[in-house]
């Protein structure tokens, strides 16, 4: 890292971008300033001997205001205020051995710092590690961190974007976090946004013009400069970024955010140079990158030397909606496009995506590019994330509404998938709290921010109505980010979703025919409109067979599905049922008998290969 304050043995060395800008001076709040020169590309550099790690400053450009470093490490004060000089290497690493991570064989849970846990910081967080960790977790996704104003924020409105948020901890709060994770074998990824900047304590246009463009859509103001005019500098910022997370922090890597929204027509796409920055960065370990994109662009997985972006993992909504509507019936707003029936369940598990360059109705173009030989691990799943629990009238999440025998079974069907499962906090005790839209803003702009929810929950029928709107919590309301903390007791009083998903995530883990990932090994047929099997081919016999039934009861007999037929010489033995009373079932009840299969409603039954006596070698 060069941006922004780095403590060196002859002072400390401070670099900023301000192209638009004659003169920078370093003003240090204790007193005392520091002229800097000023570089043919607009970059002012110079170095304070008696400068040292803990003192505040600020920039005074062209001999007027002051204004933070846009590359502080920590803002003690909020994004308004002073910038601290950090010495990144004061902090003493406990897991120096640590390696990294890989997607492949990873269980992913995303969390909001805030809203984890009754404290809200990370120091508070990483005393649940052990719990995350005993339910099957692997890979903790961290929700933005990045330094925001005011008191609570989702975290998508950060504008001090190398500075952890000062309400969650100091500023080595976030490595104690990584360092505890480390420790017990988990790793720790950060979502990060670079397709946007926040509307409130933004300073970068003090320094440039052209960190942001017009030349661009995008939905949260501004598009971020990545192709235009001035672009280098705008490039270096977020590249430096990225890699400050990974090196610094020893984070396993990072969940870039909507990167449908982040445009580079330039000859080498951002994303590209992202991703082999970021793991030059740290040769010495694996890091994983994952993207949200809605639009479904396959190229994010290739290889960067095959024209792709070099990303590990890409999120996939069309999972999400499909299953939503399987569960909720309801067809509206951006589900317009599923039905939820068990041919779209299938597709999706053996294809990743539903939509690979179909006409899409609710946008009314086409959606998506074609999946070919990408491995399953490139494709998150999840029944429930920040966005899609949030997007809706009262942050229900979907087990609140699902019937619960329906939920098991989807939930089944869900962590037996060869696609890297994500869960959002809470989801594997089943919490009773919602989880809503909360940012607190200024007076002005969070009257916009309300406007502005009311108009994007109206393309909901339901919600468009002046009852609906007028219900519609207030996202500035410090009751809108209370409601939505967890109850960690509910692990307890919620103990059988619990268990239902630490042994299917067991199961998940230690069955070596569930645990290998492959689509291509992988065969389904429908049984039913809302019925399904997925057979898991083994080379040796070994075969799984998953029967998933959200309907009605389905007798099929005869069953002229050849994927139902045992192996060659053997039988299937029933192995484990969302029923089971464990999982708050009514009992598991065989849908296979001499006579045939009858599969009873809301039911996810896993056999077992099994060779009778006489086929034994």
């Amino acid at each position: 890292m060069t941006l922004g304050a780095q403590v060196q043995e002859t002072g400390v060395e401070f670099r900023v971008w301000a192209p638009k800008r004659e003169r920078v001076e370093v003003v240090f709040e204790s007193g005392g300033s520091l002229p800097l020169t000023k570089d043919r590309l607009g970059y002012f550099s110079g170095t304070a001997p008696d400068a040292a790690a803990g003192m505040l400053y600020r920039y005074c450009v062209d001999g007027g205001d002051r204004f933070p470093d846009p590359c502080s490490r920590f803002q003690p004060e909020g994004p308004h205020g002073p910038s601290l000089i950090v010495d990144p290497s004061a902090y003493a690493w406990r897991t120096s051995a640590w390696r990294g991570m890989t997607l492949r064989g990873q269980v992913l849970y995303e969390l909001h710092v805030g809203a984890f846990t009754p404290e809200g910081t990370l120091d508070a967080a990483a005393d649940q590690l052990d719990e995350l960790k005993h339910c099957g977790i692997t890979l903790i996704e961290l929700m933005p961190l990045a330094e925001f104003p005011g008191r609570f924020n989702w975290g998508y409105d950060g504008v001090s974007l190398f500075a952890p948020y000062r309400g969650y901890g100091d500023h080595e709060a976030l490595k104690r976090f990584v360092d505890a994770a480390h420790e017990r074998g988990l790793g720790v990824i950060l979502d990060v946004v670079y397709n946007h900047f926040g509307p409130d304590g933004n300073y970068l246009p003090v320094y440039s013009d052209d960190y942001v463009t017009d030349r661009h859509p995008n939905d949260w103001g501004q598009a971020v400069n990545f192709d235009g005019p001035n672009a280098h500098g705008t490039r270096d910022f977020v590249l430096q970024n990225a890699c400050y997370w990974i090196d610094e922090f020893r984070l396993d890597g990072l969940r870039l955010d909507a990167i449908h929204a982040i445009y580079d027509d330039g000859p080498r796409h951002i994303l590209a140079e992202l991703s082999e920055r970021t793991r030059a960065a740290v040769p010495e370990r694996s890091i994983v990158l994952i993207a949200e994109c809605e639009s479904q662009r396959i190229e994010a997985l290739h290889p960067v030397e095959r024209n792709g972006w070099g990303l590990d993992g890409i999120w996939s909504d069309d999972f999400h909606h499909t299953c939503r509507v399987a569960l909720s019936g309801r067809r509206e707003a951006y589900y317009t496009d599923y039905r939820g029936g068990a041919q779209e369940l299938l597709s999706i598990i053996k294809r990743g995506f539903l939509y690979q360059g179909q006409r899409y109705a609710w946008q009314g173009v086409p959606r998506g590019t074609v999946v070919k030989d990408e491995p399953a691990q490139g494709f998150v799943f999840y029944l429930q994330n920040h966005d899609q629990i949030a997007n809706h009238l009262r942050g229900d999440r979907v087990h609140a509404f699902a019937s619960p025998a329906r939920y098991r079974a989807l939930v089944t069907l869900f962590l037996l998938a060869p696609e890297t499962p994500l869960l959002f906090m809470g989801q594997e005790f089943a919490a009773s709290a919602p989880f809503l839209f909360f940012a607190d803003h200024v007076p002005e702009l969070a009257e916009k921010v309300r406007d502005g929810r009311k108009t994007f929950l109206s393309e909901f029928p339901p919600y468009a109505t002046v009852e609906a709107k007028n219900a519609m919590p207030d996202p500035g309301d410090v009751a809108t980010f209370e409601r939505s903390r967890l109850d960690l007791s509910e692990r307890s009083r919620h103990a059988a979703q619990y268990r239902l998903h630490r042994d299917l995530l067991r199961l998940r883990r230690e069955d070596g025919v569930l645990s290998r990932q492959d689509r291509r090994s992988i065969d389904g047929a429908v049984l039913g409109p809302q019925a399904l099997v997925l057979r898991y081919f083994t080379d040796s016999d070994e075969d799984r067979l998953l029967v998933v039934n959200l309907g009605e009861d389905l007798p099929f007999i005869p069953a002229p599905e050849p994927l139902l037929a045992p192996v060659a010489g053997g039988s299937w033995m029933l192995h484990w049922s969302s029923e089971h009373p464990h999982y708050g079932g009514s009992g598991t009840v065989n849908p296979l008998s001499e006579q045939g299969w009858v599969v009873p409603s809301a039911t996810a039954t896993l056999f077992l290969a099994a060779k009778s006596e006489k086929s034994q070698p």
